[in-house]
């Protein structure tokens, strides 16, 4: 482990200033972040990791008068590579507190999933397989926001950013030797795109699961979950704070109109009713009922459900997606999820990323085929395969 004398720690904007300065000339950086969200809605920032091809340092943003703008310009720097591994939420925090997106990035998740280790492969895991290290975990679920942090929370943080060169330089090098970068590039740019971190509240009820069987009942669900979603925004706390997904879940299907109504409720908080909460809830169920119905989407479970043979052939394709990966050596969820498959096993014109470009050419073609009795799944030396009839 690092002494504390060894772990840079930059607490003043001049210092900032420099060391960004320092690694701007650099190819790539490694980037890192610390954060809490299970009080809020939107994440705290507590820690920055950052690393150069050789330099290294941790940047405190809870100091009281550091400017974080040299860093956020190194971030939006075109001639310096930003490597992360799992970026989303690292790059969220950056949209909520600075309104920008890193450019050009690098996700080594992606990229570890585009050479064959797994869905969402963990950080330790592809440390251990691909830099030969070992990460202490005692500091990962700490809290971050409290000073002073210890050496071992220190030795931590850095130690994510530093042992993640070496990931970059091997994921790339086994990429550009399989010649896969255009693989990558579209969930790359995905991660670019500013709207990949827009929550809008009207689509907030998509993420909900709930027995909707009408109209009127699917009106309600989306007028519940966008208030919700503002509400949590507003408040800056955790959606459940407001309302959990099982109680919007059920408001959807009881539509309650009555504060009387609210109290027959079972996943409802007790007082709620009598609440501004209440309140809230019988006004999004009474803007839901009075929408006009042509502006309302089929509700979940109605004019959505597949036939038995649809339903077999999307069970067929799912072994094939599995044959496929294995094959190519890359994770299944890169080429298609469950959705894709469900959507391709009722129509060849399915608009899902596995029926475009390099996913397309692996696999979408194959499914085509085995839908239309073109191509078989058989057995050859005790292993299941594509074969072309």
């Amino acid at each position: 482990m690092l002494s504390l004398s060894e772990i840079p720690v930059i607490t003043d904007t001049k210092a900032l200033a420099a060391f960004c300065e320092s690694l701007a000339n650099d190819a790539f950086i490694t980037v890192d972040t610390e954060f809490l969200r299970e009080t809020t809605y939107y994440p705290k920032l507590c820690l920055i990791q950052i690393a150069g091809e050789k330099a290294a340092a941790l940047i405190d943003p809870l100091v009281k008068g550091i400017d974080l703008k040299p860093f956020y310009e190194l971030m939006t720097d075109e001639n310096v590579l930003k490597v992360f591994h799992a970026a989303r939420q690292d790059i969220e925090i950056f949209v909520n507190e600075a309104d920008l997106v890193p450019s050009p990035v690098f996700d080594t998740q992606i990229a570890a999933m585009v050479c064959g280790f797994g869905d969402q492969v963990g950080y330790e895991a592809i440390v251990r397989k691909l830099a030969k290290a070992q990460i202490d975990k005692s500091a990962q679920f700490t809290d971050w926001s409290r000073r002073p942090l210890s050496q071992r929370q220190m030795a931590y943080a850095l130690s994510d950013v530093t042992h993640l060169r070496t990931v970059y330089e091997k994921l790339l090098a086994e990429i550009d030797k399989e010649g896969r970068a255009d693989w990558l590039a579209g969930d790359l740019e995905e991660l670019a795109d500013p709207n990949t971190y827009r929550v809008d509240p009207e689509q907030s009820w998509r993420r909900i699961k709930a027995r909707i069987q009408s109209k009127k009942q699917q009106a309600t669900l989306m007028a519940v979950a966008a208030w919700r979603e503002r509400e949590a925004q507003a408040k800056n706390v955790p959606r459940g704070r407001i309302l959990k997904d099982e109680a919007v879940a059920e408001v959807a299907v009881q539509v309650p109109q009555s504060k009387e109504a609210l109290h027959q409720l079972r996943l409802l908080p007790r007082g709620s009713a009598d609440s501004v909460i209440g309140k809230g809830i019988l006004a999004a169920v009474a803007e839901g009922l009075a929408r006009d119905p042509a502006s309302i989407p089929a509700a979940k479970g109605r004019g959505e459900e597949m036939t038995s043979s649809q339903e077999a052939a999307a069970e067929v394709l799912k072994l094939a997606l599995k044959i496929v990966s294995e094959r190519e050596n890359v994770a299944p969820k890169l080429i298609a999820n469950s959705s894709d498959i469900d959507a391709i096993a009722v129509s060849d014109e399915a608009d899902v990323p596995a029926m475009h470009g390099w996913r397309r050419a692996i696999f979408g073609e194959l499914a085509l085929q085995l839908k239309h009795g073109k191509a078989l799944i058989g057995m050859e030396s005790g292993r299941a395969r594509i074969v072309k009839r």
